[in-house]
């Protein structure tokens, strides 16, 4: 099946602050805001799918998505007779979600989220996994010594125990580090307001995740299922109390 991405001029001339501007504008709108939620989960959506999400009629979704897709936050995807849109790429997921901790209140002391609770256990954010426990997979991998932060950018390395680790458990580490984004750096999480792992090593762990049975996705929203299985064979890694 033929599968074709529209192509957009990369171009543009116009100063950072004025671009901010206009992204901000973009997303600022309700129904826009919410098809971008709507795409967190990394899925490609129709403009029907999306209309729905956003609540407006099917023809106010095209001109919606078409601001979108003119500041570059969504792509549209050709399959066959279809089209679909997703977001166009992680730095717009770690946007969103960095905006959705800032629409949330503050993290000082008392700070009670009011995430539902299946949502704030474990989500997909865009690629990789957030909540509860994709805070806890990046807190557990620091205090095993198996990432470390890197001196010249906020990015993280991984050592060679955590690359003897993570491969034992059959994570493709050099598949991660020949992916054409950052390998490894955190994600403030929406609802935790710590870091979760983002980059191109925290999507291999949720897909790793994922293949092993250690989650599940929902067929619905960004909720991820923690299995029985985590339990049994990870669960320092999930941030689940070990029996």
């Amino acid at each position: 099946m033929d599968t074709t991405i529209d192509d957009h001029n990369d171009r543009d001339d116009t100063p950072a602050d004025a671009r901010l501007a206009r992204i901000a504008g973009a997303i600022a709108e309700p129904a826009r805001a919410r098809m971008l939620c709507g795409l967190m989960d990394g899925h490609a959506r129709t403009a029907t799918e999306l209309a729905a999400v956003a609540g407006v009629a099917p023809s106010t979704a095209s001109v919606h998505l078409a601001r979108l897709r003119d500041e570059r936050l969504v792509d549209a995807v050709a399959q066959g007779k279809h089209r679909y849109f997703r977001l166009s790429g992680p730095d717009v997921a770690a946007a969103l979600e960095g905006l959705m901790v800032l629409a949330g209140g503050s993290a000082s002391v008392g700070f009670v989220p009011n995430t539902p609770s299946r949502l704030r256990a474990a989500r997909t954010c865009y690629d990789h996994m957030a909540g509860t426990a994709g805070v806890a997979l990046h807190d557990r991998l620091f205090a095993q010594g198996w990432l470390a932060t890197t001196p010249h950018d906020d990015g993280y390395a991984l050592t060679s125990d955590g690359a003897i680790a993570l491969e034992s458990l059959g994570l493709d580490v050099d598949a991660a580090r020949a992916k054409r984004r950052r390998f490894a750096c955190a994600c403030i999480d929406w609802s935790e307001r710590r870091p979760h792992l983002g980059g191109a090593l925290g999507a291999a762990w949720l897909q790793l995740a994922l293949r092993r049975g250690w989650v599940r996705p929902s067929l619905h929203d960004r909720a991820l299922t923690l299995t029985p299985k985590a339990q049994r064979e990870l669960p320092e890694l999930f941030g689940l109390d070990p029996r």
